[in-house]
């Protein structure tokens, strides 16, 4: 059957209102698209900023993801303190943590400890806001519609971030004929995202209290969640844990180490990927509901193994120039397949039996893929340094073929209303 992309995005948008029970749904979707912005002009600096203004090594780069993924790590104590909040308020906090983290990085010095600190601060509130996003995407959905609004969700926060990746891209392009000072440059695009996490956060204090009690309700999380009909999706996270620390840590690296990637060329990149997320990820929602989030799951992470072989040997295998493009268009791929990550919280909503359980889920699980990332953090920058880029890529690799084996086990359980 022939499927036309971009007709299905613009079929998804107009299909919006029927996915959602709630009018602050779509206050919700509008701190999503904003949050997305203030993460693009963030994200798109972030790595070039470390290795060309603070000179953080490859071995550094992964003590730094250390640090910075101990909030996801702690999660569950950080939200356990926060239990007698709901989601809509935790959103909040988490908005008002990352707008404060951004505005001090405009007034920082850039010494390798307040920069560190100051990222370490906006990952507090980047980890916040992982479980509540996905929780309040499901809850404010139809039945049978979670995996089409989760799949929204990180299209409308994909839309956001590329405008914010395509506008750093613009400015570091046009930031030479200005004679405007490299740090200053980066400062610059700091104090943009500061602006968009406040406008996030204002929009936030929009939210209807009244239908907020009534349709979301106050969801308490325990301190510890862990059940044993759980036990393959912590597996699973743990594996994801270390997919996404290879990703997010090394792969930007590589392509700036090795390959001498500038802040425009990255930024560019990360446009792409953007875009390319946007346009796929209402499809991968909508597929997860059609033939299910095992099926995704596994195929997912089967094509994760050769993702991870071309980025550790395509300068083997191509010339050097070309090479480079080869792993653009892998670091592009990889965006993609990550998306369908969403389909591991549609397997919690189907093995849930009410709210309460799918958040503490989720939380729990974020913390038990973080065990996972801080260790391959810190023995990532270890193998690249002692062993090389190539072995690392192939302990990837490992990993997500042990990935694909756990999916395997999963049991396909219709999802219930919750």
């Amino acid at each position: 059957m022939k499927f036309n992309i971009i007709s299905h995005f613009t079929k998804s948008l107009k299909n919006i209102k029927s996915v959602y029970k709630t009018k602050d749904s779509m206050i919700f979707l509008a701190i999503i698209l904003l949050y997305g912005l203030g993460y693009g002009y963030y994200r798109g600096i972030q790595d070039n900023y470390l290795a060309e203004i603070v000179h953080i090594t490859e071995f550094q780069r992964g003590v730094v993801e250390f640090l910075r993924e101990l909030p996801g790590l702690l999660l569950i104590f950080i939200l356990a303190i926060l239990y007698r909040f709901n989601e809509k308020s935790i959103l909040k906090i988490s908005l008002f943590v990352c707008m404060i983290a951004m505005l001090s990085l405009v007034i920082s010095s850039t010494a390798k400890v307040p920069v560190v600190g100051l990222m370490i601060i906006f990952s507090i509130g980047e980890h916040m806001i992982m479980p509540c996003r996905s929780s309040i995407a499901m809850h404010n959905a139809e039945k049978g519609k979670e995996g089409f609004s989760l799949g929204i969700v990180t299209s409308i926060d994909n839309i956001g971030k590329v405008f914010g990746y395509a506008i750093v891209a613009i400015l570091f392009l046009a930031f030479p004929h200005f004679n405007i000072k490299l740090t200053s440059q980066f400062k610059t695009v700091f104090l943009l995202a500061g602006i968009v996490f406040l406008l996030a956060f204002i929009v936030a204090l929009f939210f209807s209290k009244e239908k907020e009690n009534k349709q979301v309700g106050h969801i308490k999380r325990q301190r510890l969640y862990f059940k044993k009909k759980f036990t393959v999706f912590y597996i699973l996270e743990l594996f994801y844990g270390a997919r996404k620390q290879i990703f997010l840590t090394f792969a930007p690296y590589v392509l700036i180490l090795v390959y001498g990637a500038t802040t425009d060329v990255i930024s560019i990149l990360y446009t792409v990927c953007a875009i390319a997320s946007v346009l796929f990820m209402p499809l991968i929602g909508k597929l997860i509901d059609k033939v299910g989030y095992k099926f995704v799951m596994v195929f997912d992470t089967v094509l994760l193994i050769f993702v991870c072989l071309i980025y550790g040997f395509a300068n083997k295998i191509f010339p050097m120039h070309i090479a480079f493009y080869v792993v653009m268009f892998n670091f592009i791929l990889d965006a993609i397949i990550s998306q369908a990550s969403i389909a591991s919280s549609v397997y919690v909503k189907a093995l849930s039996d009410d709210k309460n359980e799918i958040t503490s889920t989720l939380t729990t699980g974020i913390s038990v893929n973080h065990v996972m990332s801080i260790i391959v953090a810190l023995l990532g920058g270890t193998i690249w340094l002692f062993a090389g880029v190539e072995l690392l890529f192939v302990f990837a690799a490992i990993f997500s073929l042990g990935n694909t084996i756990f999916a395997l086990f999963i049991k396909e359980i219709k999802v219930k209303e919750a």
